[in-house]
């Protein structure tokens, strides 16, 4: 009988994990542990909202410590978790330490990937509400932004600082901005919308080499150019923090992207040790693969199945992936997964930045990306989860009652 829930992390999966075994009538002993000093956040708006200035910190908290306390969690901020014995289900604390439960969540999330001689006084990086507060520093009319990577995040910064009118360049070593996930079309499409923003967009360059002088950053790329700066964020991905579960005779797998495996149900191979949010590589039964989804509606999904297995109930995570983004003032949607898909149907108008592109395989919908179609994305959603095979014409028509595709 599981009398005691250790959870490693203090993030968003973390947060929801230790909610649901509360309300679920877990009455035995939880410890929430987290690395940061704070207490349980949304990251979301760290690159959006609290960035620009419109959200205040209070606003972030998912579990402030008066409700810990209230629902006898004990919360641990500003502690290292160094090793995770999964064996035995106990962690090693930094300074020495080791504690034992009956079942161990690891929710440790990731770090922000650094690229090698990229680091000085001028360079930033975005993860934690401190990374956020230091960066927004530095956001003024008039400063020159170098934004390292036009994934979500660095577009986010980007569109952010331009917001608050700073100048703009964005560095994408691919030839457009997420083509390796949405295709080059969808590609071209966000590298307009950045443009049409005012950022000085350049593809198909790397970084080739940094420095600082006393007045600017001077970033060099792989097209021989010289971009000068106030300041340089380094948007390039995250890196999952799995180290701590991949000690000697651990039984928890790490794949090639450095996630913790985990099945639908956020099992580890080691009995009584979950895993879930970023710092999982996950089996999709709706794709029949293993897939990364480095998002908050996952991390929400998996905290509370890892939630309720650990409670003994059977609950897996089978929805299609759904993400949103903010920038340059469109609201993006995402879900499913494109891999294998070869052939795009549109609906609406590009040109516009309104429309939804519906990735398909051999008919079947697998993968639907939009902007400000929110609505025709929660029925693409819908369609996804059911392997629906719908009718290109009627996805394309404008006029046409998608939800009648529903069934």
């Amino acid at each position: 009988m599981i009398r005691s829930v250790l959870v490693v992390g203090a993030g968003q999966a973390a947060a929801v994990a230790v909610r649901t075994l509360r309300r679920r009538g877990f009455d035995g002993r939880v410890t929430l542990v987290g690395e940061e000093s704070e207490a349980p956040y949304q990251r979301p708006p760290l690159s959006k909202e609290h960035l620009a200035g419109d959200q205040g910190r209070d606003e972030l908290y998912l579990l402030t410590p008066e409700w810990c306390a209230a629902n006898a969690v004990d919360l641990r901020t500003g502690t290292r978790v160094t090793a995770i014995r999964a064996a035995d289900r106990a962690v090693e604390y930094a300074g020495g330490g080791t504690e034992t439960a009956d079942a161990v969540l690891i929710a440790t999330g990731g770090s922000p990937r650094r690229l090698p001689g990229v680091e000085g006084e001028r360079v930033r990086h975005l993860r934690t509400l401190a990374d956020a507060d230091r960066l927004r520093a530095g956001l003024r009319p008039g400063a020159r932004v170098i934004v390292i990577g036009a994934g979500f995040v660095g577009s986010e910064v980007a569109s952010t600082a331009r917001g608050l009118g700073a100048e703009v360049t964005v560095i994408e070593r691919a030839g457009q901005p997420l083509a390796g996930a949405l295709g080059e079309p969808m590609g071209d499409t966000l590298a307009a919308l950045q443009r049409d923003a005012g950022v000085e967009l350049r593809t198909g360059e790397k970084v080739e080499s940094y420095r600082e002088t006393a007045g600017a950053a001077l970033v060099t790329t792989s097209g021989g150019a010289t971009v000068e700066g106030d300041l340089v964020v380094v948007g390039a991905g995250m890196v999952p923090a799995s180290a701590p579960a991949a000690g000697p005779g651990s039984r928890v797998e790490i794949a090639a992207d450095g996630g913790i495996v985990v099945d639908e149900r956020c099992r580890t191979g080691q009995d009584g040790v979950y895993a879930a949010g970023d710092v999982t590589t996950f089996h999709h039964p709706l794709f029949g693969r293993r897939i990364r989804a480095e998002h908050f509606d996952n991390a929400n999904a998996q905290g509370m199945v890892a939630a309720k297995n650990i409670l003994g109930k059977t609950a897996a995570h089978t929805a299609s992936p759904w993400f949103w983004s903010d920038q340059f003032g469109r609201n993006l949607q995402y879900t499913g997964h494109p891999a294998g898909t070869d052939r795009l149907v549109l609906r609406g108008r590009v040109e516009d930045f309104d429309f939804v592109a519906y990735y398909l395989a051999g008919g079947v919908l697998r993968a639907a990306f939009g902007m400000d179609r929110g609505a025709d994305i929660a029925v693409a959603r819908e369609l996804i989860a059911a392997r629906s095979a719908p009718d290109p014409d009627v996805l394309r028509d404008e006029d046409a009652d998608l939800t009648e595709l529903l069934g």
